[in-house]
């Protein structure tokens, strides 16, 4: 996700001397941002910004939460959430905004009527050209210190899909497929998602 300054995102309320330095980014400071049309996440207390996600990045995403919400919902498992959806990661991030998070039925707890509080099972983040190194360095390390326990990582450009899960602290290639293949979850045994439906728009 890019980082820039609030005033070359066209905001006209927002002046240096309003917001804090990068690094310095709480959740209050978040919640003072204008609805300007960007998409905002604090990591680490830094400023990241984006603009809206392209229509095929909606499409692979909305084909994965049909399919996530299916299996949930038949195996009454939790809630299955989508962007946009404030993620506090205790100082970690304040918030994240993952594209698809899913939280186990016993944890639903940690959904409050503003955010979620804490780490989500699994999380789901689609790439985008001005978002990928950020969902593949940043958010990366992040969730895996925060304890998410399988992170996805879906690539429209090279129409593959990633899967990994938490192991002693870090992330572990579980499975990775392409055209023509199903990929499977770690933790919702039974889970498979058809590689050409997530990406049939191009």
């Amino acid at each position: 996700m890019m980082t820039k300054t609030l005033e070359s995102s066209g905001s006209t309320a927002a002046t240096a001397e309003l917001w804090p330095a990068q690094g310095l980014w709480t959740y209050d400071d978040y919640r003072r941002l204008p609805d300007d049309g960007w998409r905002y996440e604090v990591i680490r207390g830094r400023l990241c910004m984006a603009p809206a996600p392209k229509p095929r990045h909606q499409f692979s995403l909305g084909e994965l939460y049909l399919a996530f919400r299916r299996f949930i919902d038949e195996g009454d498992l939790g809630a299955v959430l989508l962007a946009p959806i404030d993620v506090v990661l205790s100082k970690l991030a304040t918030p994240v905004q993952p594209d698809l998070a899913f939280i186990r039925k016993q944890r639903l707890g940690l959904i409050t009527d503003d955010l979620v509080d804490g780490p989500p099972d699994l999380i789901v983040e689609v790439l985008s050209p001005s978002n990928w190194m950020t969902d593949r360095r940043d958010k990366y390390e992040v969730y895996a210190e925060a304890g998410v326990g399988e992170y996805w990582i879906v690539d429209p450009d090279e129409r593959k899909i990633e899967v990994f899960v938490l192991e002693e602290g870090g992330y572990r290639l579980f499975d990775q497929k392409g055209p023509g293949e199903t990929i499977r979850s770690h933790s919702l045994d039974g889970l498979e998602v058809n590689i050409d439906d997530v990406f049939r728009i191009q």
